[in-house]
């Protein structure tokens, strides 16, 4: 997950991340792949959850935190400020994501750096403690 704070996440690639994170588990576990054991199953025996997509989420919010915070080049870069001339021609299928589209999904881009800006209010909306996580294990 190097790197995860600038990645642009798919539907397909969080299919991918959700599959590789569950092959983890079932070779952690010793399930052979031939074995016909559901992911619920391999989830309990191991007393997790899935929690990638939610690493890289906190991840890529910290991140881009950070980035509001600051005034500097990348800043004007993700806010789309620099220009450029670049030859436009039509594409075909749905429009890219971009980085910020992930974490503006339920408000818009202006409320999400004013709570940017004040760094306990931005940790608070995405569950608590944003910084690090921190797993617990309830035996």
């Amino acid at each position: 997950m190097y790197g995860a704070e600038t990645w642009t996440l798919r539907a397909a690639d969080q299919k991918y991340l959700e599959s590789f994170e569950m092959w983890c588990l079932r070779r952690m576990e010793k399930i052979s792949w031939t074995g016909h054991v559901r992911n619920e199953e391999v989830l309990f025996r191991v007393n997790e959850q899935r929690i990638i997509l939610h690493v890289i989420r906190i991840r890529k919010a910290n991140w881009i935190g950070h980035i509001l915070r600051k005034n500097c080049l990348l800043k004007q870069v993700i806010e789309g400020k620099i220009k450029g001339e670049m030859e436009v021609t039509r594409r075909r299928g749905r429009r890219r994501k971009k980085l910020l589209d992930d974490l503006k999904d339920r408000r818009g881009y202006s409320h999400l750096k004013e709570e940017a800006l004040d760094r306990t209010m931005w940790r608070n909306p995405f569950g608590g403690a944003f910084g690090h996580v921190v797993r617990q294990n309830t035996e």
